[in-house]
C-alpha cells in the first residue's frame, strides 16, 4: 500500500515538473514579444525647432537645382520627372520667305509733346539713315485692305495706318485684320475734313480728331497709338498744338505715291520709285483703299529690296488713352447701312 502511494505521489510531482518546463518555454516573453498591431497614439506635435528644421528641409530641397553644392546632399529627395518643354511658338511669327524685304529695325518713339515726323513739314527728328523707309498707308479700312495686308505679310515687313474714322464703322473686321497682322494703327481724322478749312472751326476740329481715335478704339476694342496724319497734309497752329497737348505724334510725308491720281499700279510703283532715287530715304506715303496701290504693292516691295533699301517700323511707346466722351458718342454710332441698288430698283409702286 505504501508503495502504491509513493508511486501516485512520484506521479504527481513528476507532472508538475513537466507543466512548468512547458509553461517556461511556450510563454511569450517581453523582450522576445513581437511588434503590435494596434493602432498606434496621436504624435505630438512638432516643436518649434523641429517644425524650423522641417523647413530648412523642405527649402534646401527645393534649391537643390541653384546651389553649387547640392551633390553633397547627404540624402538628397527623390528628383521627380521633369516637367515637359513647352512646344517651340508657331512658326506663323517666322518668316517663310528666305528672301523677304523684312524689317531692318524697329523704333519706338516717345510721343510726348506731340513730335513731328517727315521732311515735308516736320524737320525736327531725322532718324532715318540712307536708304532706310517707313511704309506708311491712309484712308482705310476698306476691301482692298487685305491684299496690302498680304503683301506685307508675303514680304515680312510691317507698316504704319491711318485709318478714317467713319471707315472703321463700314469695316471693322478689316481693321482688326490689320492688327492682327500686327502693325502700328493710328488715326486720320473722323470723316477725313480738311482741318485748315475756315469753315470749321477749332471745336469741329478737334472733334474730328477725337471723334477718329475713339471710332479706331471701338472696332479694335483696344487703344490705338498716338500717331495722327493731317487729312491733305494741312494742319493748322491750333491744331498741331492741341495735339501736343494730348501726346500725339504728327506724321507727314517724305516720299508721296501720289497714288490717288495714278491711273496704273507702274505708275504708282515709279513714283515710289523715281523719288526715292532723289530722297534716298523717308516716309513713303500709300493709302491702302487705292486699288492700283493693292496691285503694285508686291512689286514694289521687291523693287525697294533689290534697290537696297530696308524698312524702319515705327511703334509708340504708349498707347493713346481716348476721351470717354468720344467713346461714349462713338459708342452711340448706328452702322451705317451702304446701298447696294438705287431704291427705284428695290422698290417699286405698282398700284396706287
Amino acid at each position: 500500500m505504501r508503495s502504491a502511494l509513493g508511486l501516485m505521489l512520484a506521479s504527481v510531482v513528476t507532472a508538475m515538473v513537466i507543466a512548468g518546463v512547458w509553461f517556461w518555454t511556450s510563454s511569450p516573453r517581453a523582450d522576445a514579444a513581437p511588434p503590435q498591431t494596434t493602432a498606434a497614439a496621436k504624435a505630438d506635435p512638432l516643436s518649434a525647432a523641429a517644425k524650423q528644421a522641417a523647413r530648412d528641409d523642405v527649402e534646401t530641397t527645393a534649391a537643390l537645382s541653384k546651389r553649387a553644392d547640392a551633390s553633397q546632399a547627404a540624402a538628397p529627395a527623390a528628383t521627380p520627372a521633369p516637367a515637359p518643354v513647352p512646344a517651340p511658338v508657331a512658326a506663323a511669327s517666322k518668316c517663310a520667305n528666305p528672301d523677304a524685304l523684312g524689317i531692318s529695325r524697329t523704333v519706338v518713339v516717345d510721343t510726348n509733346g506731340g513730335p513731328g515726323f517727315g521732311f515735308l513739314q516736320y524737320k525736327q527728328y531725322d532718324f532715318l539713315t540712307d536708304k532706310e523707309v517707313v511704309l506708311t498707308f491712309d484712308d482705310g479700312p476698306w476691301p482692298t485692305t487685305p491684299a496690302v495686308l498680304k503683301a506685307l505679310a508675303d514680304e515680312c515687313t510691317k507698316a504704319v495706318f491711318f485709318p478714317i474714322g467713319l471707315h472703321t464703322t463700314y469695316h471693322p473686321d478689316i481693321l482688326r485684320q490689320v492688327a492682327a497682322a500686327g502693325h502700328t494703327i493710328g488715326a486720320h481724322t473722323w470723316s477725313h475734313a480738311h482741318l485748315a478749312s475756315k469753315k470749321l472751326t477749332e471745336q469741329q476740329a478737334k472733334d474730328e480728331i477725337e471723334k477718329g481715335f475713339s471710332a479706331v478704339k471701338l472696332a479694335l476694342g483696344a487703344n490705338p497709338a498716338p500717331f495722327f496724319r493731317f487729312p491733305a497734309l494741312a494742319h493748322t497752329p491750333a491744331t498741331t498744338a492741341y495735339l501736343g497737348t494730348r501726346n500725339i505724334a504728327m506724321f507727314s510725308v517724305d516720299v508721296d505715291s501720289n497714288d490717288f491720281k495714278s491711273k496704273s499700279a507702274d505708275e504708282v510703283i515709279n513714283n515710289v520709285m523715281t523719288k526715292l532715287d532723289k530722297e534716298h530715304k523717308g516716309i513713303i506715303l500709300m493709302h491702302d483703299l487705292q486699288k492700283h496701290t493693292a496691285q503694285a504693292l508686291p512689286t514694289l516691295l521687291r523693287k525697294l529690296k533689290a534697290g537696297g533699301y530696308k524698312v524702319v517700323w515705327m511703334k509708340a511707346k504708349t498707347q493713346l488713352e481716348t476721351l470717354p466722351e468720344y467713346d461714349a458718342m462713338m459708342a452711340k454710332t448706328e452702322k451705317p447701312i451702304a446701298t447696294g441698288r438705287p431704291i427705284g430698283n428695290v422698290v417699286q409702286t405698282v398700284a396706287e
